[in-house]
Order: C-alpha cells, then sequence, then structure tokens
C-alpha cells in the first residue's frame, strides 16, 4: 500500500494529469477559460469516484495558494489605472460590499430561517469576488483597459474587506452574541477595524515592498530578485496577518490588502526603475507560471472536493442562494455606478455595469472561509448550520464559475464592448516579434564580444536578423500610416509613461539636492499637467517638428533672460502655449 510522501506525489500527479488533459482540450477548442475547465474536470473526476488526498483546507488556501494570485495580480495591474480609478474601486469594494452583505443577509434570515448574524455571515462569506476566470477571458477578447482594472482592482480590495468583516461577524457567533446584544459601539468598532485592517495592512504591504525595492535597486542577478519577490508576496502577508498583528494584539492587519499593495508597489515602480529588462522578463514570467500552477490546484481542488450530491439534496435552497447574490450583486453596482457617473468626470456605462454585475464570480475566498468555520462555539453547542453554509457556499461558486464564467465571453461580444480589433492584434504581433527581435541582436552582439560564437557566425545572425527588423518597421509603418486610430492611442500611453518618467526624474533631482523644493514644485505642476491633459485624451506633442506642442514655462523664463535670441526664440513663439497648444500631433 503507497502511503506518506509516495501517496502525496501520486496526488499531485494526478492534479496534472487532470490539467494537462484540460489544456489538450481548451488548446483544441479555443475561447475557453481554462479555470472554469479545470474546474469541470473536477467535477467530472468527482462524479468518477477519483479521490485525491490533497486536504482543501481553510490555512492551504488563505496562506499556502493565495498570495501569489493576488501579488501576481496586483504586480501586472498598472498603477495608473489602478489610482485613476481608485475612488471607483474602494466605493464598489467597500460601501458596495456593505449593501449586498446587508441585502444578502436580510434575505437569507428570511427565506431560510438563519438567525440573523449567521445569515450576514453567509453573505459576508459568499461576496468576495474572484477574477481570474474573467479576466484571461478579457484579455483574450481585448476587452478595454478601464473595466478589466475595475473588475480586478474591486475584487483585489474586497478580498481584504470581506476577510476582516468575516473575523468580527464569526467571533460574535462563536463566543454566543446574538443581534440584540449587538450595540452601537460594537458596530463602530467593526468600521473602525475594517479602517484600520486595511489602512494598517497598507502601511505594511508598502513597506514590505518599499525594503525589497531598495535591496533590488542595487542589485542585478535575476534569479536573487525572484527568490525576493518570492519572499516579498509571502512575507507581506505573513507580516501583516500574524506577526503585526500578534504585536499589536488589538488590533488586525490585513495580510490581504498588505500583499496587493506590496504587488502593485514592486510590479510599477520595482519593475521600472529596479529590475534589468532580463530581470522583468524572469520575474513576471515566474509568476505568471506561480499563479497558472496555483490556479491548476485551487479549480480541480474545487472541483473534486464540491459535495455534488449534498448539493443536489439542498436544491430548494441552493436556487434562492443564488438568486439573492445575483441580486444583492446588484442592488450595490447599479445605483451605486449611476451616483458615481454623476460626480465623477469619467462614468461607468451601463454596459460596464452589466459586466460588473455577471462577471462578480465567487471561488477561492468564499471557499477558504467556509472551511475555515469551527465546527463548536464556545459553550460547545455545534456551529448552526455548519454543513448547510458549506453547501450553499460551494453551490454559489460552482453556479458563479461554471454558468457566469461561461457566459461572460456571450455577453461582454452581446454589448459590443470588445475593443480589440484585428489590425490592433496585428500590431502588437508586428511589435511583438519586433522585440524579440531586437533582443536577439542584442544577444548576438554580447556572445561575439565575449568570444563565444565566431564572426562568421554573428555576422549570420547579423544580417538575418537586420532584415527581418527592417521588414518589420516597414510593416508597422505601413500599418499606422493605413490606421492612425492605432497610432494615436499608442502615442498617447506612449506619452503617459515618458511624463511618469519625467516626473520620477525630477523627484530624483530634487532627492540628491540638485534642484530646491521650490523649482521641483514648478517643474511637477507642469508635468502633471500634461499628464492630466494626456489622461483626457489630448496629446502634448504634435506631428510636426517646426512646432512644438505644449511650451513649458521654462522657455518664457529663458526668454526673459535673453537666452533665445534669433532663430530658436522664434522657433519657440511659433510654437503652442499650455493654453492653446493643438495637441493633435501623432508621434514624438
Amino acid at each position: 500500500m503507497v502511503t506518506g510522501i509516495e501517496a502525496g506525489l501520486i496526488d499531485v500527479l494526478a492534479v496534472f494529469i487532470i490539467a494537462a488533459a484540460v489544456g489538450v482540450f481548451v488548446a483544441k477548442i479555443g475561447r475557453f477559460p481554462y479555470t472554469i475547465a479545470l474546474l469541470v474536470a473536477g467535477f467530472f473526476a468527482s462524479l468518477a469516484g477519483v479521490t485525491l488526498d490533497i486536504e482543501l483546507t481553510h490555512d492551504v488556501i488563505l496562506l499556502v495558494l493565495l498570495p501569489p494570485l493576488l501579488f501576481q495580480g496586483a504586480a501586472t495591474t498598472d498603477i495608473e489605472f489602478f489610482r485613476r480609478n481608485l475612488s471607483t474601486i474602494l466605493v464598489l469594494a467597500v460601501v458596495g460590499l456593505g449593501i449586498s452583505i446587508a441585502f444578502v443577509g436580510v434575505g437569507v434570515h428570511y427565506a431560510f430561517g438563519f438567525a440573523p448574524l449567521v445569515a450576514l455571515l453567509f453573505a459576508t462569506i459568499v461576496l468576495p469576488t474572484d477574477p481570474v476566470s474573467v479576466l484571461a477571458l478579457f484579455e483574450e477578447l481585448g476587452t478595454p483597459d478601464r473595466l478589466a482594472v475595475l473588475v480586478e482592482g474591486e475584487s483585489l480590495l474586497n478580498d481584504g474587506v470581506g476577510v476582516v468583516v468575516y473575523a468580527a461577524l464569526l467571533e460574535l457567533i462563536v463566543t454566543g452574541t446574538t443581534v440584540e446584544e449587538v450595540t452601537i459601539e460594537a458596530v463602530g468598532d467593526l468600521f473602525l477595524g475594517i479602517f484600520i485592517a486595511s489602512a494598517g495592512g497598507a502601511v505594511v504591504g508598502f513597506l514590505a515592498g518599499y525594503s525589497v525595492y531598495r535591496v533590488m535597486i542595487n542589485l542585478d542577478e535575476h534569479m536573487t530578485e525572484i527568490v525576493l519577490t518570492i519572499v516579498l508576496a509571502y512575507g507581506s502577508f505573513l507580516l501583516a496577518e500574524h506577526y503585526v498583528s500578534r504585536l499589536l494584539a488589538e488590533f488586525h492587519f490585513s495580510g490581504v490588502i498588505a500583499t496587493v499593495v506590496a504587488g502593485l508597489f514592486i510590479g510599477n515602480r520595482g519593475a521600472e526603475y529596479a529590475m534589468s529588462p532580463r530581470t522583468k522578463l524572469s520575474v513576471f514570467n515566474t509568476w505568471e507560471t506561480a499563479a497558472f500552477i496555483v490556479n491548476t490546484f485551487i479549480f480541480v481542488l474545487i472541483g473534486v472536493k464540491t459535495p455534488l450530491r449534498q448539493i443536489i439534496e439542498n436544491g430548494e435552497l441552493l436556487l434562492p442562494a443564488i438568486a439573492l447574490v445575483l441580486v444583492g450583486r446588484a442592488v450595490a453596482v447599479y445605483p451605486l455606478a449611476t451616483v458615481l457617473s454623476r460626480v465623477s468626470p469619467r462614468d461607468i456605462s451601463l454596459d460596464y455595469q452589466h459586466v460588473l454585475v455577471w462577471g462578480g464570480l465567487h471561488a477561492s475566498i468564499p471557499i477558504a472561509l467556509v472551511l475555515g468555520l469551527p465546527t463548536t462555539l464556545e459553550s460547545g453547542v455545534p456551529f448552526p448550520h455548519r454543513a448547510q453554509l458549506r453547501v450553499l457556499v460551494f453551490g454559489v461558486a460552482a453556479f458563479s464559475l461554471v454558468v457566469q464564467g461561461l457566459s461572460m465571453g456571450w455577453l461582454v461580444d452581446r454589448l459590443g464592448i470588445v475593443t480589440t480589433t484585428e489590425e490592433e492584434r496585428l500590431y502588437q504581433l508586428l511589435v511583438g516579434r519586433a522585440r524579440a527581435v531586437d533582443a536577439a541582436i542584442e544577444a548576438a552582439e554580447r556572445l561575439y564580444d565575449e568570444g563565444r560564437i565566431p564572426r562568421e557566425v554573428h555576422e549570420r545572425f547579423e544580417r538575418e536578423y537586420g532584415e527581418e527588423k527592417a521588414d518589420l518597421n516597414e510593416a508597422i509603418s505601413e500599418l499606422l500610416s493605413t490606421h492612425p486610430e492605432i497610432r494615436d492611442r499608442e502615442q498617447i500611453v506612449g506619452e503617459r509613461q515618458v511624463l511618469t518618467r519625467e516626473r520620477s526624474a525630477i523627484r530624483s533631482a530634487e532627492r540628491d539636492g540638485l534642484i530646491s523644493t521650490d523649482v521641483a514644485e514648478a517643474l511637477l505642476d507642469e508635468v502633471n499637467l500634461k499628464l492630466d491633459r494626456v489622461r483626457s485624451g489630448e496629446r502634448t506633442v504634435t506631428r510636426l517638428r517646426e512646432e512644438e506642442g505644449y511650451e513649458e514655462f521654462w522657455r518664457r523664463r529663458a526668454r526673459e533672460y535673453g537666452l533665445f535670441e534669433g532663430g530658436d526664440g522664434e522657433d519657440a513663439e511659433a510654437g503652442g502655449t499650455a493654453e492653446d497648444g493643438d495637441g493633435d500631433g501623432d508621434g514624438a
């Protein structure tokens, strides 16, 4: 009989065999979310009697599997898009989650007869969202970046808030507190606890991310930097969730929020300033692979461990629970999005609202939380409705992932919000290949300089890749000339990245004492003004070489001191000003 480590390895191998079979299936049919296919495969394996002795527990999900998913999701999020939509994301993730919890909790209390606190606990467990499957489909379909950021950003934050509310409600239930005994002070403490957990987690994540960033900025060893990011992902979670929370016994800091903030910091500022191109490629490839492996385990195990027979037996409870969760999501998203659209310069269209409601999938966090329910209360009484809660949460998660997840592609197509055209895909293909060719030329040059390849081989590489690069440049130029909308979009993206680097260079010059604070502030104000114009769709660079798309204030100051005499001054005069620049150019 096989036991111990050997048995565990066989179970792990079984998971990967299922995953490989699913991968072949998905590759053959296309446009089928891989994670949902894994889940369905797990269901069939369970019905076929396949058993896996890998225990899917609360701690395994939260401590082992969740940090890589959170870190990778945050690290690949564009922090500029995230910052611009932060107020919207916060409202949806915090206020929206609170509205949904209240609605679903009240509905479950009256529909199923659960005690009020138990009904609220169920709502808190089941409502945190998981964007993994939807975002994979978004990427394939080419949905707008803002929609993807709203879905992912809300999920990253409401996971953290949901875990904090869950812990507070669970403590009340375990200690035998009834809803009648909950005071205004206790409710105030709950909201204060949410704020402290979120803010404390954010601080811990920022400090951990900054510490690793300071090490990486003076290091150029991609394998060591990969290890540092792994330490950061798990370390920030454990530091906030356990060590700091134990040190400050009165407070609890969110490990979820800490990992998200650390990932945002190292994936944006760290990638821009502390990673060489090779390191950046290695780090992000590693985390993409790690997230893939973790998702493989989570979704296969969820499928295998889902109590399908119990779900079918409790079908009369499951259908109303699914309806309540969907309506609870809708009563939060639609009103809040409408209000936000009126008070914010950037509205959330009705089509986006439909996607936010239907795309709020529920998977790993809800299952981790329900698996963490204790068997008894402090009094020794069995935990109320524990078996039913597990069945309902697994059932809602299964419906959410399979039905909602599989229909997302149809919904996005139906709403007409897919933005990636065939021409844009071709442009991405050409640009991607051009970068690969540049890397190949650079590698061949380095190998030749190091004496690792002979001159004849180097010349052959240089000639072949040089001809390919020339052909690629010609194809890109022709494509951009026939499709100016692609060129215009790329210029906006490029200007934003260049201006972000300008801002960082000014701050660096101030820190190094090269410029005074007041001069730095004046320069930063102007860069921020340019960034605001670029974010609103305007450009600060014209297509004409002899024109200035935006006259920086230093030019006027230089002319006042007679530094621009003759032709230069006239050229500068010919350009637009900060107020009248035409901003209709298409390339720097």
